[in-house]
């Protein structure tokens, strides 16, 4: 009864294996129909699979890394490294507009922004000439306009009042012995702090001035007052500082990139939102040599004529350079070059829907227009929007053809490694040998059956298929291995201790499943109820 259910077992065994394995070769068969060849005429230069395109194929079928066909490469797909080919249809969805890089007028519209403020030489300060107390303030508050002698405050100085006392006595003496004493008491005076102008008024009224008026040296704005009433000062004391308004600074931002632009000299016009349509002259006095970090601008000082006193010290300015840097270049809009930081790169468009990066070097920025140094030509037509889709595709084509290269072209100094196996010839073609081997140390390969590339000048005369061969082969770029040596043993070699699995693109262990191939015939059922050899199909 044991041994009936057992066989029945086998023969269901049997039976399934057969089917399975019919099943995968029509499977494997169908999946491997050579993808037809288009007949538009194009030329196909190889085939890749689209998850794997560092690795190219000579011909159309399945690719090793996964369940998927191989796609060709038509030559008039492929540009120069990084070309990009973008359809009518897309290029209306990105939004692709394109320009003509040009000869243009760099320069001459240079616009700065900047703030008001007083012109520093002509600060003027009112400081106590000696010791006293402020008995009257005629200027009580900041920012008051005063006029050149107008009255600023009334000041008692006990100094004064003896030294002119002195001066009074020595002139009512009237002696002709007095005249030097005469001259000596105007000059103590004089040494007190009073003016000429002081003294002289003291010499005709004939009696002691007690209190001094100061007046306003010039026209202007008082922008500081210290002074109050009642306060003593001493010698040397700021009472009250006067700014003036006949000209004004406009500190203006210049940024780095438009330093050369801006000299000591130039001429510029100024407008403020507070007086709209009218302009101001002025000239660029000087350029601060400090960076803002932050802004990465520097200050340029410029001095306005401000003789109404219309301009305020806090106002916003707007500021034009006349003729600044106007020169004729090769110029670009600003938005069409895609500053990466460590180069600059443009978009050029080559016609029939192509376009390709073209790194650049650019000079001066003024009026939204970039000037190029070189890199481009007059006529050419570049990207001004949308680039930067463009610029990130082309990048990652171009990466994945220097990968490609690097793959191709290895080092000639690298000796490629040659491993050794014997085996069975079972079919030889026009590009491909297959032989049944035992194991290659070397490649950790157990014993299967695969085809290999055949030797550069053919096969050997007199090799045939069934005969047993030792023979040398080596890993080539496109990741298949070819026989670089073969010759015939003398005695057959006996056969491996089971039928070695098929592998290939017509035999193998199926690296989806694990699964045997039926291919072995009368074998398929002993590969389901054994383990299958190791495969290597990929190797191909």
């Amino acid at each position: 009864m044991n041994r009936r259910v057992i066989a029945a077992a086998a023969a269901a065994l049997v039976l399934a294996g057969a089917s399975f394995g019919a099943y995968r070769l029509g499977q494997r068969s169908a999946a491997h129909v050579p993808a037809a060849v288009p007949e538009s005429g194009r030329k196909v230069l190889y085939w890749q699979d689209p998850m794997a395109p560092g690795k190219r194929f000579d011909k159309p079928g399945k690719s090793p890394y996964m369940d998927m066909d191989l796609v060709p490469v038509y030559a008039d797909e492929q540009g120069a490294e990084g070309t990009v080919k973008v359809s009518p249809d897309v290029q209306q969805n990105l939004g692709i507009r394109l320009v003509e890089v040009r000869q243009g007028q760099l320069g001459g519209g240079l616009r700065l922004v900047g703030n008001i403020a007083f012109n520093e030489r002509e600060r003027v300060l009112v400081q106590a000439r000696s010791s006293g107390f402020v008995e009257r303030l005629f200027v009580r508050a900041p920012l008051e306009r005063v006029r050149k002698g107008q009255a600023l405050l009334d000041l008692y100085v006990p100094d004064w009042v003896a030294a002119q006392e002195e001066y009074l006595s020595i002139r009512r003496m009237g002696a002709a012995q007095s005249a030097g004493l005469l001259d000596a008491a105007q000059q103590r005076m004089r040494l007190a702090g009073m003016t000429d102008e002081q003294i002289r008024q003291v010499a005709a009224r004939g009696q002691v001035i007690k209190r001094v008026t100061v007046t306003a040296p010039a026209t202007g704005v008082v922008s500081e007052l210290p002074a109050r009433e009642g306060m003593t000062v001493s010698a040397g004391a700021p009472m009250m500082t006067i700014s003036g308004l006949a000209s004004v600074w406009v500190n203006a931002e210049v940024p780095e990139s438009a330093a050369a632009q801006v000299r000591p000299g130039t001429a510029v016009e100024a407008t403020t939102p507070a007086y709209p349509g009218e302009r101001f002259s002025g000239k660029v006095e000087s350029l601060l040599p400090q960076v803002d970090p932050g802004t990465r601008t520097l200050v340029a000082r410029i001095e306005i004529a401000n003789p109404a006193g219309k301009l305020s010290p806090g106002m916003f300015a707007n500021i034009g350079v006349i003729g600044a840097g106007r020169r004729q270049a090769l110029v670009v809009p600003s938005e069409a070059a895609i500053q990466t930081g460590t180069r600059t790169v443009v978009i050029v468009a080559q016609g029939d829907g192509k376009f390709m990066p073209m790194e650049v070097s650019v000079g001066t920025e003024a009026n939204g227009d970039t000037e190029i140094l070189s890199g481009l030509s007059a006529g050419q037509r570049v990207v001004a929007s949308g680039q930067f889709l463009i610029d990130s595709e082309a990048s990652l084509r171009g990466a994945v053809r220097r990968l490609e290269g690097a793959t191709q072209t290895r080092p000639a100094t690298v000796a490629p490694v040659t491993h050794h196996g014997i085996g069975k010839i079972e079919k030889i073609g026009p590009d491909e040998v297959t032989i049944s081997h035992g194991p290659i140390q070397t490649l950790g390969w157990g014993p299967m059956t695969m085809g290999f590339v055949p030797p550069a000048g053919g096969l050997p005369a007199g090799i045939r298929v069934g005969d047993s061969v030792a023979f040398d082969l080596q890993a080539r770029p496109d990741g298949r291995y070819q026989i670089t040596g073969i010759e015939r043993k003398a005695k057959a070699t006996p056969p491996p201790a089971h039928e070695p699995a098929r592998h290939g693109s017509e035999h193998g262990v199926d690296h989806a499943t694990g699964q045997g191939d039926a291919t072995h015939g009368e074998h398929g059922a002993h590969a389901m109820l054994e383990d299958a050899p190791h495969d290597h199909g990929a190797h191909q």
